[in-house]
């Protein structure tokens, strides 16, 4: 990994959910923003619950400052006819320290690097080391030994290794630290890391760089080491002073300590037996979550809607507000009088500074309306520019439905009373009950204006007034009915057996796809991989696969394909432009589609510029550096907009936001399409730019199926994977979302519950808490491609190998789920082979599909048992499960070591 040079200070920001912010604020000057509040959205799409509670009793509970008591009793001691309570979200800037600490560990030969956070969130320790004859900058891994518990290579240059929970504080706060242990006879030179918020996949380095700690003083004139020039001092305990303080040491402190007895010369430089300790501010932008509730009632002495708001939000709140008198949600003035605190804005709006009080140290506001105000509308200001809004549009309470509605609660009260009896209304009133008493009452005033027109006694006022009260009712009852028409999602409708050729999506295909992929990181080698695929063609076919992922076509700076050059040259290591129309020809001859590899990402230059940087690109596509996003902290070498994803450490990536650039590559892609022969894409290193682009690539190209690499770190505590992993998924799923469902994403999350399940025989993982599957299949099947290995994870590289002697439990698991199953080239050829033909056979025999629904039947700690579309029941785990017999009787048709499937007769 090369060193990273940036020119932005040690200050970045980087996004994290916190309820309240225990940290001191700082407010920067930044543009105009405005802030939504929205429900959170658990993966495609949402619906908030409907506020409107008709002749609803209780009270409001409100902490009001003594000023307003009396009207806030008054406004408790009746019955509210609306109650929601609106999420709001916005963001403030918490600062901390990044902390590094070098002290002598357990005996004199073992040290220790401490590396630190204070602020809160999901830190991750990306790092490797340099060894004394290195040359250049690249990282290499650090031996086994050194590694902490947790720690995931990271393909075969670093290691990423979470931060946990310290069992001590700082100051009174809570922090994060992880410890590396080095031996001072080590040949090792320097510890180079750079620091990784998962959450938000921010990335903190040191004045522009990444991190490095030198074991030998060779390296003490490099600007990005920390602990450079100064008087290393080792520090008491087990943490030391953890002060502001950082020790400072001239040139000449330096020297002379170089020259004393702990210090020992090699040939490999002057090593550091001396520790240190130092500080560096961090600033994070955190999103914090707040709410405003709104509540309607009629007041009972003058008849006017009273609006109360309350909202947690700390300081000074104003509300701008208005009132509509029509449905076309014009803002107005209302008439006179107003709340404490108003001002007039332009003629336009009202504004309102809140009482202080209410929920916890926020504040309040009651509003009175007139009869004939249609709707409330407003937004919360809170400083200059900041705005709240409901989900981007102005909060609106329409107060004359509401009035509407207490209309059928004054009725029923009346008639109650009459007729001398009591009845208690339920609170949770049905949406049927509503309609229908909606219904009854317009009959009843229908009856009134035909009984009036037969005594002639009723003026035509008040006739009139009558048919206005059944046009709002009509309008109301209209309203719920469409608040409570069913919303189904793509998952729970239960799709019949296919009568005719299914609908052909790219993020699903027919649904009955079942990929190969066709190459390992090896294939490469033998320069002519093209050819030797094309003769397992038929193979393939007779086997039951329906789609093949091809290798990386372009020619490429790395012989695997994925550091592409000039992306026209398809002659690569794999083979020629005309191998590779050859090959996608034969598998189009035995029926299997053909997905082209695709590096979209990031590119390598092929010439410098002027200054003797690498920034410009050569062949057809011969970009200049404004292809190149401008905050690459690894590759400082773009003039593009800032990268709208995570950057690639190893090439420059590209800014996607250009519309040239865009062009381009949507031309590139077509032409793929027609000269080669494509049928749709394996898109690489997504999580570098935004599903946006790729949602824009995709409609141009029209693919048979695309599929995204969105890799990221899953969670875990103190080297143990966590159960819940619902944020893992849902980064894949908000990227899906981000591609408007255009493409599906490899599941990530399903691959490393499988690997804890299986390696510590932990089978209850595999169900989460709602009884659903663990990974992205639980939530979006149709678009999650399972696998349990591909050419980085296993193959030579084994960044992330499946745990042996166990691939076919997991080939039984996605094979026979929902979802869309990947299986590897290296187990397809293998004494897997025949195993894995006849997992296919079950699933192609019983029409198994990317949405076919499952039952989880047992899920403990030795054993994992489902059924599938009611046709096929599998287990995986040593411990026993038979499915019980009802209306069908199953029957076993295959079984191996830890696993078992029936089906249904």
């Amino acid at each position: 990994m090369s060193s990273a040079v940036t020119t932005e200070p040690l200050l970045h920001r980087s996004f994290q959910v916190i309820s309240r912010s225990r940290f001191r604020s700082r407010t920067p000057k930044s543009p105009p923003a405005s802030l939504s509040c929205a429900p959170k959205l658990s993966f495609c799409h949402a619906r908030r619950s409907r506020g409107f509670c008709p002749r609803r009793r209780g009270a409001l509970l409100v902490r009001a400052s003594s000023s307003g008591a009396a009207v806030v009793e008054a406004f408790e001691s009746t019955d509210i006819l609306f109650k929601e309570s609106f999420p709001l979200r916005r963001t403030e800037m918490v600062e901390g320290k990044i902390f590094v600490r070098f002290d002598q560990g357990k005996g004199e030969r073992n040290w220790q690097l401490t590396v630190g956070c204070t602020l809160a969130g999901r830190w991750i320790l990306h790092w490797g080391i340099s060894y004394v004859d290195d040359v250049g900058s690249e990282w290499d891994q650090p031996p086994a030994e050194m590694r902490p518990p947790g720690s995931i290579p990271i393909k075969d240059y670093a290691i990423e290794t979470p931060l946990q929970k310290s069992s001590t504080t700082m100051d009174g706060d809570e922090f994060y630290e992880v410890n590396i242990s080095i031996q001072s006879n080590t040949n090792i030179a320097a510890i180079n890391f750079v620091l990784k918020d998962e959450q938000s996949g921010s990335w903190y380095q040191h004045r522009g760089r990444d991190f490095k700690v030198p074991l030998i003083d060779s390296l003490q004139d490099d600007s990005n080491i920390v602990g450079a020039k100064r008087g290393f001092d080792s520090l008491p305990g087990a943490l030391g002073r953890l002060s502001n303080i950082l020790l400072k040491g001239e040139a000449s402190d330096y020297k002379d300590k170089k020259a004393s007895s702990d210090l020992e010369v090699s040939k490999q430089g002057v090593r550091c037996h001396q520790g240190f300790y130092e500080e560096l501010p961090i600033v994070k932008e955190v999103s914090v979550h707040n709410s405003v509730n709104v509540s309607v009632k009629i007041c009972p002495k003058t008849a006017k809607t009273l609006v109360y708001l309350e909202t947690d939000l700390p300081g000074d709140v104003i509300v701008h507000w208005g009132v509509c008198r029509d449905d076309s949600k014009m803002w107005e003035i209302p008439a006179a009088p107003y709340p404490p605190e108003t001002e007039i804005f332009k003629n336009k709006a009202l504004r309102t500074l809140l009482q202080p009080g209410g929920q916890e140290n926020g504040c309040w506001g009651l509003f009175a309306l007139d009869e004939e105000v249609v709707g409330f509308l407003f937004v919360l200001k809170l400083k200059e520019e900041v705005w709240l809004k409901c989900m981007g549009e102005d909060f609106y309470i329409p107060v004359s439905s509401i009035r509407s509605s207490s209309l059928l609660g004054q009725k029923e009260s009346n008639s109650t009373e009459t007729s001398g009896k009591t009845t208690e209304i339920d609170t949770e009133v049905s949406s049927t009950a509503d309609t229908d008493e909606i219904i009854h009452e317009i009959r009843n005033l229908v009856s009134d204006i035909s009984s009036e027109k037969k005594r002639k006694t009723k003026t035509k006022e008040a006739q009139e007034s009558i048919l206005q009260e059944i046009e709002k009712l009509a309008a109301e009852a209209y309203r719920i009915f469409r608040s409570v028409l069913p919303t189904f999602s793509e998952e729970a409708v239960l799709e019949p057996e296919v009568l005719k050729p299914p609908k052909i999506t790219s993020g699903t295909g027919t649904g009955f796809e079942i990929l190969c992929q066709g190459f390992n990181w090896e294939s490469h080698k033998s320069g002519r991989w093209y050819n030797e695929l094309k003769e397992k063609a038929s193979q393939l076919a007779s086997m039951g696969f329906t789609v093949v992922w091809s290798p990386p076509p372009t020619d490429s700076v790395s012989p695997e394909g994925y550091m592409p050059t000039d992306l026209y040259n398809l002659n690569s290591r794999y083979g020629t432009i005309d191998e590779l129309k050859d090959l996608v020809k034969k598998f189009h001859e035995v029926n299997i589609r053909v997905l082209g590899d695709v590096v979209l990402n990031h590119r390598c230059a092929q010439h410098k510029n002027q200054n003797g940087i690498w920034n410009i690109f050569g062949g057809r596509l011969n970009w200049d550096d404004r292809a190149i996003v401008a905050d690459d902290p690894h590759f400082q070498v773009g003039r593009g907009n800032k990268s709208s994803g995570d950057n690639f450490h190893a090439a420059p990536n590209i800014d996607h936001s250009q519309d040239f650039v865009r062009k381009d590559l949507k031309e590139w892609l077509c032409w793929l399409r027609s000269e080669i022969g494509y049928d749709g894409w394996r898109l690489d290193f997504v999580r570098g730019f935004w599903g946006g682009y790729v949602k824009d690539y995709l409609d141009a190209t029209e693919p048979y199926f695309a599929v995204g690499e969105y890799w990221d770190s899953l969670s875990y505590t103190y080297g143990e994977m966590e159960h819940n992993q619902d944020g893992h998924r849902q980064r894949i799923i908000d990227w899906i979302n981000a591609t408007n469902g255009t493409a599906a994403a490899f599941d990530v999350t399903t691959k490393g519950i499988l690997h804890a399940t299986l390696e510590r025989c932990e089978y209850w993982r595999l169900s989460d808490q709602k009884g659903k599957p663990p990974g992205v299949v639980g939530w979006w099947p149709s678009r999650a491609v399972t696998f349990i290995e591909n050419h980085d994870t296993g193959s030579t590289q084994g960044h992330w190998r499946f745990p042996g002697g166990k691939e076919i439990q997991g080939y039984a698991y996605i094979l026979t789920h929902p979802g869309t199953p990947t299986v590897f080239y290296d187990h397809i050829f293998s004494h897997y082979q025949s195993e894995i033909a006849s997992l296919i056979s079950v699933r192609n025999r019983n029409k198994i599909h990317c949405r076919s629904t499952i039952k989880i039947t047992k899920a403990e700690r030795d054993v994992y048992a489902a059924i599938i579309d009611e046709k096929v029941a599998m287990k995986i785990g040593p411990g026993y499960y038979e499915p019980q017999s009802g209306p069908q009787k199953w029957s076993p048709v295959l079984e191996g070591r830890d696993y078992k499937v029936w089906e249904a007769s």
